[in-house]
């Protein structure tokens, strides 16, 4: 196009030029261009639905010259959408994203939780809460909450912490700006997260006089920054003085699609690699260097490298409390951290060297400058030791058998044995997650989608939808436990509605699984964890299950097809007849509320009633006292 068709301007609302403006972001990394915005999420209420709808529904019906379709979706619920966005974004590795509009009030406060759910995990989204009139005519506004000591604040000033670029559009010009910086927040690697703007009410649907430049294709580069030279000589230095180092890949690996050069290091050098929640698949489960999960919900492999390990190297992992164990893991009086990371803030945790960088090319480096380099022979024959050792223990919890009901492990064996390698298992919160980091054998990096930095209940309902969006060629599985299913179910409606094929696993074990054995484990006897017919005495003494309370009714009132089953095999078929429908499906098995669970090796800091009249705390805090000792800063 030539630069005098970029020349002057064209009459737009506010709301439309967002979405013209939108349809025409793309971001590109490695010369591949993907589209920034790949549709819209939206609930409509009288703050949106002659603004960002209007524009919406012109946008399908006479969109304008230049003016590319923004595919739209209507969600059951406000934070479903934002969980539907993130997980897309996490499945695209960040390459691209969905926007989500509410209505005023309680339509937009119910995006907060999802916000913060991507913040946490570093994911793009893109929201545009609606807020209260400008003018300040009507006021208050139906759904205003009334602040007497500022008439500027509303609700959505709650997106303002949990946000990494919060802006309020109050005069049409203001658009501009505020939707390139926000475009520069979803596509940098170190900044990324929710990026919100709040658009009142009546600046949606306010006319301006747009420069036509404003609506031009923008392409977005995502930076792949080397390491400075001197920092890997500093990383280099440390890895050739160590005996025992240890690799731990977090989400970054992914992300970066450094996986290739992971597995290069790892197999040049014979250093082992842990994963966390969100690394986990950036190396193959079947690398002679892999040994699985690190931390509170690792396995014996990983955690007892870690225990004596004199050097970690973190490679984009923020280290979370469960991947350090509330900073008891790394137990070696001399460990001291190498970290390679995009985000210095992330790069400077356990004071560690930084290498400041992308992932992929800070591994390629590293693995040029240590061509000469291997640990020891003896070192190589524990981490193939531990690997066996793991494996057997793995195995045993797949395949428990002889127990009234069938343990969740021994589901997620079917599944891991079941589901292609380029299939994508959804959790996200409970006991679930502990398990499938210690036991999924994952092999390639899109398999494993483990929301853990957030852990948030009700994500794994709405994230089978955006990440199937995202991978419409991969078999989508979610994991539902009972408590989680009974907080978000609704987006079942909207994958009916969608036509979009996945397959949900219920596991049916009538309470919380997680805090149920945390609550024994720390004094509180898994009070209020069961659901449980109310009865006449304590909490504790209740049995009886609540009578008239059906999931899989419920399941199927949304528009999905359930298959009740009771035993693994009965699953196993199940599953395959799932995999071979078009519709979506929910698995629906009962599952044992008291495990058994992998045998634990590593601790979480949950702190305990200092004192206390019932016997079970006042144990259980003596423990605690002990277990803390181990505690350091790592500074």
């Amino acid at each position: 196009m030539s630069k005098e068709a970029y020349k002057g301007t064209v009459r737009l609302t506010v709301a439309q030029a967002i979405i013209r403006f939108l349809s025409n972001q793309y971001t590109e990394r490695d010369g591949v261009e993907h589209r920034l915005i790949a549709g819209a999420f939206g609930i409509f209420g009288h703050g949106n639905v002659a603004g960002i709808g209007q524009a919406l529904l012109q946008n399908e019906i006479a969109p304008a010259e230049g003016e590319n379709p923004m595919p739209y979706i209507m969600p059951r619920n406000e934070q479903g959408a934002i969980h539907a966005a993130a997980a897309f974004a996490k499945t695209t590795n960040r390459l691209q994203t969905w926007m989500t509009t509410a209505s005023i009030g309680p339509g937009s406060l119910n995006m907060v939780t999802g916000a913060a759910t991507a913040t946490t995990n570093r994911l793009p989204v893109l929201i545009f809460p609606s807020d209260q009139f400008a003018t300040r005519i009507p006021d208050p506004v139906l759904q205003q909450l009334e602040d007497p000591t500022s008439l500027d604040v509303t609700v959505n000033d709650a997106f303002r912490p949990v946000s990494r670029f919060f802006d309020r559009i109050n005069r049409p010009e203001q658009l501009i700006p505020s939707l390139l910086s926000g475009m520069r927040v979803l596509t940098d690697p170190a900044e990324t997260g929710a990026v919100t703007i709040a658009l009142p009410q009546d600046v949606q649907a306010e006319a301006y006089d747009w420069p036509v430049e404003f609506f031009s294709k923008r392409v977005w580069h995502v930076r792949r920054p080397p390491a400075e030279r001197a920092a890997i000589e500093r990383a280099v230095a440390k890895i050739r003085d160590a005996k025992r180092p240890l690799i731990i890949a977090g989400g970054g690996v992914i992300y970066s699609e450094a996986s290739e050069e992971l597995r290069a290091f790892a197999a040049a050098t014979g250093i082992p690699v842990a994963d966390t929640q969100a690394g986990k698949g950036a190396i193959n489960c079947d690398h002679p260097c892999s040994v699985g999960g690190v931390g509170s919900t690792g396995g014996d492999s990983g955690n007892h490298l870690a225990d004596k390990a004199d050097l970690i190297i973190g490679v984009g992992t923020r280290y979370s409390d469960f991947t350090t164990a509330s900073k008891t893991q790394f137990k070696n009086p001399d460990v001291s951290f190498v970290n390679i990371n995009i985000t210095p803030f992330d790069a400077a945790k356990q004071s560690a060297e930084m290498v400041v960088a992308d992932a992929r090319e800070a591994l390629a480096a590293l693995t040029e400058e240590l061509a000469d380099y291997r640990v020891d022979e003896s070192y190589t024959a524990e981490i193939a030791a531990e690997r066996e050792a793991w494996a057997a223990k793995v195995e045993q919890c797949y395949h428990v058998g002889n127990a009234p009901l069938p343990a969740q492990t021994e589901v997620f064996g079917a599944l891991n044995e079941l589901m292609g390698d380029e299939d994508v298992v959804i959790n996200a919160a409970g006991s679930m997650p502990g398990d499938l980091q210690a036991l999924w054998q994952a092999k390639t990096p899109v398999q494993y989608h483990v929301e853990y930095a957030f852990s948030c209940m009700g994500y794994e309902v709405p994230a089978a939808m955006g990440v199937k969006l995202a991978r419409p060629q991969s078999e989508v599985v979610s994991i539902v436990g009972d408590g989680t299913y009974q907080m978000l179910p609704m987006e079942l409606a909207t994958v009916a509605q969608e036509g979009i094929k996945v397959i949900y696993v219920l596991l049916q074990n009538y309470g919380f699984a997680s805090i149920g054995a945390l609550s024994e484990s720390r004094g509180s006897q898994r009070f209020g964890t069961k659901y449980r017919q109310r009865g006449q005495g304590s909490h504790l003494e209740d049995t009886d299950t609540i009578a008239g309370v059906d999931i899989a009714a419920n399941a199927r009132s949304w528009g999905i097809d359930v298959l009740e089953v009771h035993t693994i095999e009965e699953f196993k078929e199940a599953y395959k007849t799932a995999a071979a429908s078009d519709r979506a499906t929910m698995i629906h098995i009962e599952t044992d509320l008291m495990g058994p669970n992998p045998p634990g090796s590593s601790w979480w800091d949950v702190a305990i009633s200092e004192v206390s009249v019932l016997e079970s705390t006042q144990r259980a805090y003596e423990d605690y006292q002990n277990d803390r000792k181990p505690q350091r800063h790592y500074l």
